[in-house]
């Protein structure tokens, strides 16, 4: 079963229900279902293996993901926020002869990747909406249907290859097919590379469930959009939820219809948490924990949970609002230790799942599920004794700041080109509003003179603001093991403890 049976199962039993776009106007599952087999002729009659999407959220986004599925290539959505030379390279390296739709800021970037088709979003719709509708490919189940980077800050990213097996796998496992009222409505923030994006396509349309779109996030037109559209669910990272909160300033937030909210894609600050839980009363909040190798959610914090744990006396429920909640059906977890041993609840390790919606194969390289098939997330947590998960930290030394994975390398690469700078190292300290705050630690040249401010400022001239140092840090040295290997933790702790002196 390929993805694109996600969508014919909805078009042939509810083909005149709205699945994308406002209510009135808006794209139904027929009008989706025959879209994408149109758009499925163009790219098959341009030979390509693979599509690639630069863009913005948006009608042509779920047609495009479906088209792909019926045409039987590889989807890719690349992340737009990276430099031209970047998603020019990204873009070669997903076919011999990729077919590139682009929203037109973003086509001139990928025009020169050998051997492409490159369309822009409009010409694409056109061309789909004018070509003939072709018969689905008989797509094996496990051909990649997605492949999702899971890094866009390093100049050799990762490609988590989805197939189609992994993807239904995922939606079966936590969707009702038609379970969706035709009144309800999703509000989609997330952007379209973000392993959220491609999964929020499946589950509602398995649902019956109709998307709407906001693909430059504010608060303001975050709450405007709800209500115009009469949203019955969002989803929000926790950098979302804590923007609205803090424009509301404390007043309610008048949603009538919003009835549900998730959350997810990186630590939410437990203040936050239940400032939002005051400001929505009505609706129901759920945090879904998981990864792209895993075909999005693994794990659940449901509505339930929520209440439960916020209205908890004894400490032990409580600190269930800390926590991503309990694995999703068809989904196993281990917490091993750095020998491989499973620990009981309550220890901490290294979170390892397995399931039918587990990837952990990379675009290149091949599979890296051990023999019995499970996958290492790289993610610290332990189990409490009821199977509730507790996420820690990252084995690894990526940050993850507002939802998105920084790279320090990436970051470090740029503060080396400062002429005062002799050694540099960024770290991620926990922050209460985007999950974590950029420090870079910095060893000056001796005799130099250099301050943060001019710092920051060498960095934001060569990479965007989110890859900004928040705060940089002056020191004589930075800690090694005798093996040469930086200490990360040791300046994470030096800083959270004020043992260096921080400059803005």
């Amino acid at each position: 079963m390929s993805i694109a049976m996600l969508l014919d199962s909805v078009a042939s039993t509810m083909p005149d229900r709205v699945l994308v776009g406002s209510r009135e106007g808006g794209l139904t599952a027929g009008g989706l279902a025959s879209l994408a087999a149109r758009g499925a002729s163009v790219v098959r009659a341009s030979a390509a293996d693979a599509v690639g999407f630069v863009g913005l959220s948006g009608t042509a986004f779920p047609a495009a993901l479906f088209a792909s599925a019926l045409a039987g290539v590889p989807f890719t959505p690349l992340n737009y926020r990276l430099q031209a030379d970047q998603l020019a390279e990204l873009a070669a390296g997903l076919g011999a002869r990729p077919f590139l739709i682009a929203d037109s800021q973003y086509a001139d970037a990928v025009r020169e990747v050998p051997n492409a088709v490159v369309v822009t979003t409009e010409e694409w719709l056109a061309s789909a909406r004018a070509a003939e509708e072709i018969e689905p490919e008989d797509v094996d189940d496990e051909r990649p249907a997605v492949v999702l980077y899971t890094s866009g800050t390093t100049s050799k990213p990762k490609g988590a290859v989805l197939r189609h097996s992994h993807l239904v796998s995922y939606v079966l496992q936590t969707v009702e097919f038609a379970a969706s009222d035709e009144e309800d409505a999703a509000l989609i923030s997330v952007p379209p590379y973000h392993v959220a994006g491609v999964g929020t396509v499946l589950t509602n349309t398995f649902s019956g469930r109709r998307m709407v779109y906001l693909p430059n996030f504010a608060a303001p037109e975050w709450l405007d959009v709800v209500r115009a559209e009469r949203i019955t669910q969002a989803m929000l990272v926790p950098t979302m939820l804590a923007r609205v909160v803090d424009h509301l300033d404390g007043r309610p937030a008048d949603l009538p219809t919003l009835r549900a909210i998730a959350y997810g894609g990186a630590r939410m600050p437990g203040p936050v948490l239940e400032q939002a839980l005051t400001a929505l009363p009505q609706a129901a909040f759920t945090n879904a924990y998981g990864l792209t190798e895993t075909s999005s959610t693994i794990a659940v914090l449901g509505p339930d949970d929520h209440r439960e744990a916020l209205a908890a006396t004894e400490p032990a429920v409580r600190a269930r609002l800390a926590s991503a909640g309990r694995l999703v059906p068809g989904v196993e977890g281990q917490i091993r230790d750095e020998l491989g041993q499973v620990l009981p609840a309550g220890e901490t390790g290294q979170l390892w799942v397995r399931g039918g919606q587990v990837s952990g194969e990379y675009l290149g390289a091949g599979s890296v599920l051990d023999e019995q098939g499970w996958f290492h997330t790289r993610d610290e947590g332990w189990f409490d004794e009821d199977g509730y998960l507790f996420i820690s930290g990252r084995t690894d030394d990526t940050i993850i700041r507002g939802g998105e994975n920084i790279a320090p390398a990436e970051i470090e690469d740029v503060l080396f080109g400062h002429p005062a700078v002799k050694e540099a190292a960024v770290i991620g300290v926990p922050d209460d509003e985007w999950g974590a705050r950029l420090v870079a630690v910095v060893v000056p040249e001796p005799g130099s003179s250099v301050d943060g401010e001019e710092i920051r400022n060498f960095v934001r001239a060569r990479l965007r603001g989110s890859r900004t140092p928040d705060n940089v840090v002056f020191r004589t040295e930075l800690p090694h093991t005798p093996t040469g290997k930086l200490l990360r933790r040791e300046l994470v702790r030096d800083v959270q403890n004020g043992a260096v002196a921080t400059t803005r």
